[in-house]
């Protein structure tokens, strides 16, 4: 692990089953690690050969409670890093451009940030679903797990990292770092699948999203939120 400072970023990954995802996401981010930067896997209790696929490409490759809020955190627990960032396994992104942006943190007065999206699926719809996704990003002051969030260390401790929810881990984070200030904007866009999308159809995924958002926002718990959601993933 490198020594402490602003210059390392602990890239933090999440993962349940994602084999091969993966491992083309751990082969983009090895520049980084040349570059200094750690990569943290934590698992959530796959049955594949996850701890494999990791091998050297990683510096540490952990295990914890199955469920974002609770892997990212131990992930955090590890990391050297003065900037945590999270991914997850299925992102495809240009590494060297997000650490540069990620960078600039600390030359600016914040002290979180994302980046743009861009689902990978070719349907011209997934267009207009993007673009909305970041606009409203920018809008509000909130991001989702798949914008790459980026936390400064000290400020993710002081929060106390992740809530422990099974749901809207994401969302409800984001709501507390927006008291300390808006989101770094990053325009680098990290490519997400757009499986779920596929899988389900594009609108009935729409609807979902919007019916989630809408009913956390309500005060409906992640606990009975996550029953709509998980069969659909």
């Amino acid at each position: 692990m490198a020594t402490e400072s602003f210059q390392q970023c602990s890239i933090i990954i999440p993962v349940l089953d994602d084999t091969e995802s993966l491992e083309n996401l751990l082969e983009q981010l090895q520049p980084a690690r040349q570059l200094g930067h750690e990569v943290i896997v934590v698992d959530g209790g796959s049955d594949d050969a996850l701890e494999t696929v990791c091998n050297d490409r990683v510096d540490f490759f952990l295990s914890a409670q199955a469920g974002r809020a609770a892997q990212m955190n131990t992930g955090a627990a590890a990391a050297g890093g003065e900037v945590f960032w999270f991914l997850h396994a299925d992102s495809k992104l240009s590494i060297e451009p997000c650490i540069s942006q990620i960078m600039a943190l600390h030359e600016s007065e914040k002290v979180w940030g994302r980046f743009d999206i861009h689902l990978s699926g070719n349907d011209r719809r997934f267009r207009i679903i993007e673009t909305m996704m970041n606009w409203r990003s920018a809008m509000t002051g909130i991001a989702t797990g798949d914008q790459g969030i980026f936390i400064n260390r000290k400020t993710f401790e002081h929060i106390e990292g992740f809530a422990q929810i099974p749901l809207m881990e994401d969302i409800e984070i984001s709501k507390r770092l927006k008291k300390f200030c808006s989101p770094l904007l990053c325009s680098q866009k990290i490519m997400t699948s757009s499986r779920r999308w596929e899988k389900n159809g594009i609108f009935r995924t729409m609807l979902l999203m919007w019916y989630l958002r809408l009913a956390y926002a309500m005060g409906t718990s992640p606990e009975r939120l996550s029953k709509h959601y998980r069969p659909c993933s």
